[in-house]
C-alpha cells in the first residue's frame, strides 16, 4: 500500500525522494493540483539558508540542510544531468540597535554552541567591511561567514521532483479532496485519499505537505492546524549605487535586501493588523514607496536614487502559534504525518525534515536528527518553540 503525499512542493517532493532513496521500491504517490507550480511557495520564495537562529533544532537543521545544498549536483543528478541551484554563500547580516544587542549576543552564542560560522562585528568592523552602510544606531552585527546564502528555489523543487521520479515517485495531476477514515478507540485512520478526479487512494500513510492550504487538508480529520497562507511581496530593485560584498541584510526595520543579478531584492513583513489570511497575491507597490524605500535609503545611503522595477507576491504558511515547523504524528490520527507551518523556512529546511519523516515512517523513529521538538504536540500542550530570528 503506498504513502500519498497531498503537495508536490519542496517539501512533499524532499519526502518523497528520501523515502525512495532510504528504501528503493517504496511505493510513493505524490498528488499535486498544480503542476505549474504557478502559486507553489516553492517557487515564489526568495530562497535562502541561514544558520543564524535561536533554536538548537532549527540550527541542527540548517546545518545539514548547507550540506545537502552544496552537494546537490551529486545527490540530485539524474540521467546524467548534475542540476546547479546557483547556491551562493554570501551570509547574512543581521543588524542590532542597543535594544537587540542582548539577544544578537545570545544567539550567536548558541550559534557557536552548533559549530556554525558566524561573527560579531563592532560598528567599525562593519564600517570598515561595509562602507555603504550607515550605522549611526546599531551596535553590533552578526554576519553568517560561510554556510550562509541564497539560491533558486525552483530549481531544487524541479531537481528534487526529477530525481524522485527516477526512483519511481509516481506524481499524480489532481487534487485531494478528502479522506476516507475508520475509527478505533476514538483515534481516526486514514484508509484513503479521495482525489477530485474520483479516484480514490488507498494509503499506508497519507502525509499533509499541502504548504498553505494545510489547515483544510488537517481539517478532513477533524483536526484544527494553526496553519494560513500569509502574503510576502518581493521587490526587484534597481540602483545605480555598487555594494561591494552585500550578504543578506536584515535591517533593524525588520526589512530584508540581497543581491539578485545586477540587482536586488528586498521585503518586509507587514504589522499584524495587515496581515491577512489568504490575501490576494497582488504585490504590496504602495509600502514600496511609503515604508521601504525611506527605510533602505536612510540604512543605505546610496539608495535614494534607487528603482523598483517590478515585484511578486507569494505565500508564507505561517504557523500562527509559534512561527515553526509543526512535524509528525497526531495524537487523533495514527496515520496523518504533518510537514506544514514552515513559516518561509520551507526550502531550507526541506531536506533535514524530508530525512527525518522518511526515518519515521520506514522504521518507526528519527534516526539521524531527532525532529521532535517540532512536533505537532506542543500546541495541545501550549508549549510554544520559541525562535527569536524569525523574518
Amino acid at each position: 500500500m503506498p504513502i500519498v503525499i497531498i503537495g508536490g512542493g519542496v517539501i512533499g517532493s524532499a519526502i518523497a525522494y528520501f523515502l525512495t532513496l532510504q528504501q528503493p521500491g517504496c511505493d510513493v504517490v505524490v498528488v499535486e493540483r498544480d503542476p505549474t507550480y504557478a502559486r507553489a511557495s516553492s517557487a515564489l520564495s526568495a530562497s535562502s539558508i541561514r544558520q543564524q537562529f535561536s533554536t538548537d533544532i532549527n540550527i541542527q537543521i540548517s546545518a545539514y540542510g548547507i550540506g545537502f545544498l552544496r552537494n546537490v549536483g551529486t545527490l540530485l543528478a539524474c540521467h546524467g544531468d548534475a542540476p546547479d541551484i546557483g547556491l551562493h554563500e554570501g551570509g547574512y547580516l543581521y543588524l542590532a540597535t542597543q535594544a537587540g544587542e542582548a539577544t544578537l549576543r545570545e544567539n550567536h552564542a548558541l550559534q557557536k554552541q552548533h559549530g556554525a560560522d558566524v561573527a560579531l562585528l563592532s560598528p567599525q568592523q562593519l564600517a570598515e567591511r561595509f562602507p555603504w552602510l550607515a550605522l549611526n544606531d546599531v551596535v553590533l552585527g552578526s554576519l553568517g561567514l560561510s554556510g550562509e546564502g541564497w539560491f533558486d528555489g525552483y530549481l531544487l523543487l524541479t531537481a528534487l521532483r526529477k530525481k524522485a521520479q527516477s526512483q519511481g515517485v509516481r506524481y499524480v495531476a489532481d487534487e485531494a479532496v478528502g479522506f476516507d477514515t475508520a475509527s478505533s478507540d476514538g483515534v481516526l485512520h486514514v484508509n484513503a485519499v479521495r482525489l477530485h478526479s474520483g479516484a480514490v487512494l488507498p494509503c499506508r500513510y497519507a502525509v499533509n505537505a499541502g504548504g498553505p492550504w494545510a489547515a483544510a487538508i488537517a481539517g478532513w480529520a477533524g483536526i484544527d492546524l494553526p496553519v494560513a497562507g500569509k502574503r510576502r511581496t518581493v521587490f526587484n530593485l534597481a540602483s545605480p549605487a555598487a555594494l561591494p560584498g552585500c550578504p543578506l541584510l536584515i535591517d533593524t526595520s525588520g526589512i530584508w535586501l540581497r543581491p539578485e543579478g545586477k540587482g536586488f531584492i528586498c521585503g518586509f513583513a507587514p504589522d499584524a493588523g495587515n496581515d491577512a489570511d489568504f490575501a490576494p497575491l497582488e504585490p504590496e507597490y504602495a509600502a514600496f514607496e511609503e515604508h521601504i524605500w525611506p527605510l533602505l535609503a536612510e540604512r543605505i545611503p546610496g539608495f535614494e536614487a534607487l528603482r523598483m522595477q517590478g515585484a511578486w507576491a507569494g505565500y508564507y504558511e505561517m504557523n500562527t502559534f509559534d512561527h515553526n515547523a509543526l512535524v509528525g504524528l497526531h495524537t487523533a490520527c495514527d496515520n496523518l504525518v504533518f510537514a506544514n507551518g514552515f513559516s518561509g523556512h520551507g526550502l531550507q529546511q526541506c531536506p533535514a525534515v524530508g530525512r527525518g519523516l522518511a526515518e519515521w515512517m520506514l522504521t518507526g523513529r528519527y534516526q539521524s536528527l531527532d525532529l521532535s521538538p517540532l512536533s505537532i504536540e506542543r500546541i495541545a500542550q501550549n508549549q510554544p518553540l520559541q525562535e527569536k530570528n524569525v523574518i
